[in-house]
């Protein structure tokens, strides 16, 4: 038959003229032909069959790239569907309260404003305070011992003004606390009123 394009061209042995015919050695050399045309056809389908492999491999990658895509975008329409639903609901629950405490029709009293005065006010006292306590230091015509003194008496009255400052901001501290308390229990008082009148509502 036809020798394929790819396998090497083999020379065929030459008889010689008037010497012995080795057939052993032209049945072996047939037998090494035979086996080089095998082995061809043997890497060509292996490198035949790579390619296939190949191909499959790029293929089952885009198709699991498009899986992984589409799972990823159906996950997050799926999440902005949730959200969008929850807001409409708290929107519709936040409309539904309001609705509800303006059909109550609550009414505070706001006091006139005088801030400004009262401010004033506290102002002057703390300027004249703070007149009364600033003494003139005027030392240049002391002694020593009217210095020391001296000295000892400005110890005392700063040891004093710590102490007085120690005890305001305690009482700050104290009262801060007790407001912040009376405004949690003020917030629960009103929360604990709205829910009874929301489940006497609903």
């Amino acid at each position: 038959g036809a020798v394929p394009a790819f396998v090497p061209g083999l020379t065929p042995p030459k008889i010689p003229d008037g010497e012995k015919v080795d057939f052993d050695d032209i049945h072996r050399k047939r037998m090494e032909k035979d086996l080089t045309e095998l082995q061809t056809l043997i890497e060509a389908h292996f490198e035949s069959r790579k390619k296939e492999e190949e191909e499959l491999l790029s293929l089952t990658s885009r198709i699991d790239y498009k899986y992984q895509r589409l799972l990823y975008l159906s996950h997050q329409e799926e999440k902005a569907k949730k959200e969008e639903e929850e807001a409409k609901k708290r929107a519709d629950e936040d409309a539904k309260k309001k609705k509800i405490l303006a059909s109550l029709n609550f009414s505070g009293y706001k006091a006139p404003n005088k801030g400004g005065t009262k401010k004033q006010t506290e102002r002057e006292k703390k300027r004249k305070i703070l007149s009364e306590r600033r003494k003139e230091l005027n030392v240049d015509h002391m002694r020593e011992d009217t210095l020391r003194e001296k000295a000892k008496e400005l110890w005392n009255w700063m040891h004093q003004l710590e102490g007085e400052k120690f005890d305001l901001q305690y009482k700050y501290t104290r009262q801060k606390y007790e407001v912040a308390a009376r405004k949690k229990k003020l917030a629960f008082y009103l929360f604990a009123n709205q829910c009874d009148v929301l489940k006497f509502v609903t």
